[in-house]
């Protein structure tokens, strides 16, 4: 697992899972404490914003690597 986080895509890679795991919690104590919960207007919006979000995360770390191979 070190030797994973040592690289910057791992450390990329971790963090992205992070997030994503920050996300999940912060829509359930959404759901949990908001008086009226989530409506799906907005859970739709939340959901595809985020996921546009990851989207250009990932492709940017897979770029990323495609320009580290090039470089060597």
């Amino acid at each position: 697992m070190r030797a994973f986080l040592e690289s910057d895509t791992g450390f990329y890679y971790v963090i992205g899972l992070f997030t994503i795991g920050v996300f999940l919690v912060a829509l359930a104590a959404l759901a949990v404490v908001g008086p009226a919960g989530i409506g799906a207007v907005e859970l739709g919006g939340l959901v595809v914003g985020f996921l546009v979000f990851m989207l250009v995360y990932f492709v940017s770390m897979a770029v990323q690597r495609l320009e580290e191979r090039d470089g060597s």
